[in-house]
């Protein structure tokens, strides 16, 4: 089911999409340094990571080795992004050459981080931050419409425009505003509730799904494995995203007091849409974001569907991030203030991955893979801890002292 061309825009189009990103740039900005204002670099010794010398950081090492592969693909002198502490690609060529030349042994590649990086505490003496788990479901699909097979899951409509707002300043790269043309506006794309009311001619239906409520924690996940009748199985990769805000339905549920804050996890949510199949739809509408997919080979089933950074995510090493805040492909130490299920205390892990609900210097989404042990470990990570990055130590030697941003 290959994604279908895209009709060219009229010319004017392209004029509505710089008048409204231009007039939006204030507010984008206003956000941006509202977020980026809390980030403050301090640097730490590696004794100084909480658990370092008990961590096994050969899981990282292989992710850091895959967004090398896409690093170094880039022009030496095309900034890192984010907060502007990562330099350029150019920086992180020495150390990924060298990664991709150190054996896979837990000892080798502590070794080799170590004499290659030097580690910077996020704001350190803050509050924790807050890391929450993801993983990749598998739902039940037909290629037609049909019985049980009522849930569409659609491709990426051809009426979708996204302007990238980093091509008019640079320091909202990664900001993007999302909408359709009505006339001569550039006007919000239609919301979850509209789109379940109304449908989307101007999207292909990739599949129908058997499971609107599989189908909704598919739109939160960002990407899945689709189970054809006939056994087969394909992945179902992240395409875009109607641009409408991302609300949390655990927050509408506490809200509405149908559920306490202390029972909120993934599968409570799940549980609680099942037993009350007149309020679901309701309830996952107040979602008004809307993902839109395509479907990709399931390649290595080991690893997970193509993430941010365009590299396959790891389970346990791949970490989505704020992308205002961090760029892709650092790695980030983890130091939990609570144990997450199966995630170890302490981790290594690499920046490969953006999220909708991942907002903040000291945010992080472990992404922990596929099948039920990973549904259940996602569903039920919430904990509060201290982040610490590690740059090349050429970079780190020209980071301004008490570099904040």
């Amino acid at each position: 089911m290959a994604q279908k061309t895209r009709r060219t825009a009229p010319v004017f189009l392209f004029v509505v999409i710089a008048v409204f990103a231009a007039a939006a740039v204030w507010f984008w900005w206003t956000r941006q340094q509202q977020v980026t204002a809390a980030l403050r670099l301090t640097p730490v010794s590696f004794d100084a990571l909480p658990g370092w010398r008990d961590g096994d950081p050969r899981a990282a090492l292989a992710a850091f080795v895959r967004s090398c592969s896409a690093l170094v693909k880039q022009e030496p002198g095309i900034a890192m992004g984010g907060a502007g502490y990562a330099g350029t690609a150019g920086d992180w060529t020495p150390v990924c050459r060298t990664a991709q030349q150190t054996a896979n042994s837990s000892a080798e590649a502590r070794a080799f981080f170590e004499s290659a990086f030097v580690p910077f505490a996020v704001n350190a003496n803050s509050d924790p931050g807050l890391f929450t788990g993801y993983y990749e479901p598998e739902l039940r699909v037909s290629a037609r419409r049909h019985g049980p097979y009522q849930t569409p899951i659609y491709a990426l409509p051809d009426d979708l425009i996204t302007a990238d707002l980093g091509q008019f300043k640079d320091s909202l790269a990664g900001e993007r505003v999302t909408g359709r043309v009505e006339g001569h506006k550039l006007v919000p794309y239609p919301s979850r509730a509209a789109i379940d009311a109304n449908g989307l001619p101007q999207a292909r239906v990739l599949a129908w799904g058997d499971d609107p409520i599989a189908v909704f924690f598919l739109h939160i996940q960002g990407s899945g494995r689709a189970l054809l009748e006939d056994g087969t199985a394909v992945r179902i990769a992240y395409a875009g995203q109607n641009g409408r805000p991302y609300t949390p339905v655990g927050r509408t549920l506490i809200h509405e007091g149908a559920m306490a804050r202390s029972d909120l996890s993934m599968q409570g949510i799940r549980a609680w849409l099942l037993a009350h199949p007149g309020e679901a739809q309701r309830v996952m509408e107040t979602d008004a974001s809307y993902v839109f997919f395509d479907e990709k080979p399931l390649g290595d089933p080991a690893l997970g569907a193509t993430g941010s950074e365009g590299v396959p995510l790891m389970p346990g090493a791949s970490l989505a991030v704020d992308r205002t805040v961090h760029p892709l492909g650092v790695p980030l130490w983890l130091a939990l203030d609570a144990h997450a299920t199966a995630l170890p205390r302490d981790r290594l892990m690499v920046a490969q991955d953006t999220g909708g609900a991942i907002k903040g210097a000291v945010r992080g989404d472990v992404f922990f893979g596929f099948g039920s042990k990973a549904e259940w470990n996602a569903g039920h990570m919430k904990a509060a801890g201290a982040m610490f990055v590690l740059l090349p130590k050429a970079l780190a030697a020209r980071l301004p002292a008490g570099f904040t941003a």
